[in-house]
Order: structure tokens, then C-alpha cells, then sequence
């Protein structure tokens, strides 16, 4: 089948990002015989007349639209983020009558609302590597559809369980930026590839979205793969690398293993991850300041030890002080977050907070007041249970914990 995939964000709350779950769905899809065309509307002046083109040229029987952000999950001036989607989707059915189907991060966390919402045909709640391409030739085969993993259908509801993907290594790693304009060498010097090495998570912190996108078990790739698919990156002339896992430092083994075949492999390469602030010891920091890492977002989200249990946090503050030192003795720079606002926070614990966030003297901070709730948390049950929100409301419109 003729496949157009397009990434609808246009939203830079950090830094641009590329689309890598769609290009990933790109390259299964591409691999299985079809012949796809991706569209980003990211680095597009005038989206419009760009999809305009790309549907005369290339005549799609499907389109598939990637949904990463509902909301900027800001409580102050909230700017709700899906009226664009919904006229990209308006604009794609002036200009043809093929099946739009919706699938990303945003989407996967409120897939029969946002689907609702948006007007499109069909939706894919996870991980689209198996389920779109299995879509794809149950369309091209006129098979039934209601078996495929993660499928809402507009006006039916759900299909098949929602499947998760237990070696990544079957899933390709796409060469990013390849179906870009090329690039100019300001533009490389300031691109940060998004890269993942592992799925899933079983933290269980009380906000968090994460099981719902990409389930509770870490799943993880070959650090030999993994290397191989940076290699071709920094083949391409890309240096810069941000490592999307949720959690680089999980599992602890893992991580190190990782960072010792990225060093052996002598790629001179500029990386950022996130870290969880447990279960780190200096040689992790050690190999990951040789294998290039340059700074990480660490989030605490509280400095006080009440707020910290509040949010099912495995870690108190001595650990995340003792962290933060260590990876400042190997020059690699700090981010940190506070979410303040949530149960049980006063103005003790506020205070509390600010002052150990200030002792630890970061390069970078981001505060967030109030927290966005999403569907299937603990905050949700609680916010349920004060009467913050009611049983029956679906969040996709933003709603925040105060």
C-alpha cells in the first residue's frame, strides 16, 4: 500500500525533535513491502501547501498521523495542543477520502477520547512497529480488522490487546533525519538525535504516564545494536545524540555494558539522558563521562522526603545529593525538576524543596507548578477520590492537581 505518515508536532517546549517512534513505524511498515512517504511538519513553513503536494503526488491509500503532545502540561495559560491535529485531519479529508489512522505517545494515553476528538477513522493505542503493518495488510488483504493489537475504531471501540514488542532488536533502528531535506552543518551542529535503547517502565511513579504508552517492563536492546546504530548516525555526520529512555540508568548492568561498547566503539560522540536518581554508583558515571555524556536531566521532582513517598519515589535526598556530586566530579552538567503542587505538598515541604534544590547548586532547573493528571494513575485515583476530578472525566482536556 501506498502509506503517508505524517508527525503533527510542531512543538518545541524543550527542542525540536524528530519523529523517532514514526520513523521507527516507517521503517517495519517499509520493510514489509509498502511504499511509505514521511511527512514532518516540524521543519515545514507552510504545512498546508506541503501536504497539499504530498497527497496530489503520491495519491496515499492510508494516512497515518502521529499525535505526540495533548497539551503543554502547563497549569498557568494551559495551551491545548490538538485543535491543530484536528484541522490537519480536516485538511486531509478535503483532499482525499483514505482511512486516517492515529497512533503516538500523546495519542496511546487517551486513545478512545482523542480519537473522538480529532475525527479520524481509526487509532493504534502503543507501539505501531507490529500493529500498523499488521493494519496495513489486513486492509490491503480486505481481512477483518478486530484481532490487531491496540485498534480503536471510530464508533466500535477496541480491537485486539495491545501488543508490546519483547525484542527490540526485531524492530529496526532507522538512520533519523534520512527523509529530511539535507542538512547544513549549523543545522547538524545544533540537532540532537533523539536515540532509544529501551522500552517500558515499572516504577510506578504516582504521575506518570509511561505504563500506558509503553507498559511496565523494561524492554531492552542489544548494546551490540544499539552501538551499530549510533555508528551509522556519526557515519552520516550526526554527533549529537539525546538517549530518550525513560530511565538510562535501569538496569544498572545494563547501562554500563552500553556505555563500555559506545567507548570501545571510539565514536567521539556528545550525548544527553535522563537519570533516575537510585541505583547510580560512580562507575556508571565514570564509564558514561568517557563515552561522552555531557549532561542529564536528574528528576527529583521533590526535596522532601513526605512528598517523595507521596509519589512512590524509590529515593530520599541524601541519594540524590550523592548523585548529583558525583557527576559534577566528572564535569557532566545538571538538570534537575520539582513538580510542586501534588498531595500532601504545604508550604513546609515547598519550602523544603527550594532549599535543597538550591544546595545542590545545578547548572539547570525546571519548577512546575500543579500536575497534569492522566488517566490510570495513582494521582488520578486520588484526585478522583477529593473530588479534583470526577469518575467520569476522560483528562483530554488538561486538568491539574493543586
Amino acid at each position: 500500500m501506498r502509506v503517508l505518515l505524517i508527525s503533527a508536532n510542531t512543538e518545541t517546549i524543550n527542542m525540536p525533535v524528530l519523529p523517532l517512534g514514526l520513523s521507527c513505524v516507517a521503517e517495519a511498515a517499509r520493510n514489509a513491502g509498502h511504499d511509505i512517504k514521511l511527512l514532518d511538519l516540524m521543519e515545514q513553513q507552510d504545512g498546508r501547501l506541503v501536504l497539499e503536494d504530498a497527497i496530489s503526488e503520491f495519491q496515499p491509500e492510508i494516512i497515518g498521523i502521529s499525535v505526540r503532545n495533548i497539551d503543554d502540561q502547563c497549569m498557568e495559560k494551559t495551551r491545548f495542543l490538538l485543535d491543530s491535529v484536528k484541522d490537519l485531519i480536516r485538511d486531509c479529508r478535503r483532499l482525499t477520502d483514505v482511512p486516517i489512522t492515529l497512533g503516538g505517545a500523546g495519542y496511546s494515553i487517551f486513545p478512545k477520547s482523542a480519537l473522538e476528538y480529532l475525527g479520524a477513522d481509526m487509532g493504534i493505542r502503543g507501539e505501531g512497529e507490529i500493529a500498523f503493518v499488521t493494519l496495513l495488510d489486513s486492509l490491503s488483504q480486505k481481512k477483518d480488522l478486530s484481532a490487531i493489537p491496540g485498534l480503536y475504531i471510530s464508533g466500535l471501540g477496541i480491537g485486539g490487546e495491545e501488543q508490546h514488542q519483547n525484542d527490540l532488536d526485531e524492530c529496526a533502528l532507522p538512520l533519523l533525519s534520512s527523509h529530511q531535506s539535507p542538512l547544513s552543518a549549523s543545522q547538524k551542529e545544533k540537532l540532537w538525535i533523539p536515540f532509544q535503547t529501551r522500552r517500558g517502565c515499572p516504577l510506578n511513579c504516582s504521575y506518570c504516564s509511561t505504563a500506558s504508552i509503553e507498559g511496565k517492563t523494561i524492554r531492552k536492546r542489544s548494546p551490540t545494536i544499539a552501538v551499530k546504530a549510533l555508528s551509522a548516525h556519526v557515519e552520516a555526520g550526526f554527533d549529537q545524540f539525546f538517549f530518550v529512555d525513560n530511565i538510562f540508568n535501569l538496569p544498572l548492568s545494563y547501562a554500563k555494558e552500553l556505555c563500555t561498547q559506545i567507548i570501545k566503539a571510539k565514536l567521539n560522540i556528545s550525548w544527553r539522558c535522563i537519570l533516575y536518581p537510585w541505583l547510580v554508583d560512580e562507575e556508571l558515571v565514570e564509564k558514561m563521562a568517557e563515552a561522552g555524556c555531557k549532561e542529564v536531566s536528574i528528576g527529583f521532582d521533590s526535596g522532601s522526603k513526605t512528598i517523595l513517598r507521596a509519589m512512590n519515589k524509590r529515593f530520599q535526598p541524601d541519594e540524590v545529593r550523592r548523585i548529583s556530586e558525583k557527576l559534577k566530579c566528572y564535569d557532566i552538567a545538571r538538570m534537575g525538576f520539582l513538580l510542586l503542587g501534588g498531595p500532601g505538598e504545604n508550604k513546609k515541604t515547598v519550602l523544603e524543596s527550594l532549599t535543597f534544590a538550591d544546595s545542590l547548586e545545578l547548572e539547570a532547573m525546571r519548577i512546575t507548578m500543579g500536575i497534569r493528571i492522566y488517566p490510570n494513575t495513582d494521582l488520578a485515583r486520588i484526585a478522583i477520590k477529593e473530588g479534583v476530578i470526577t469518575q467520569d472525566d476522560d483528562l483530554l482536556l488538561p486538568k491539574f492537581y493543586m
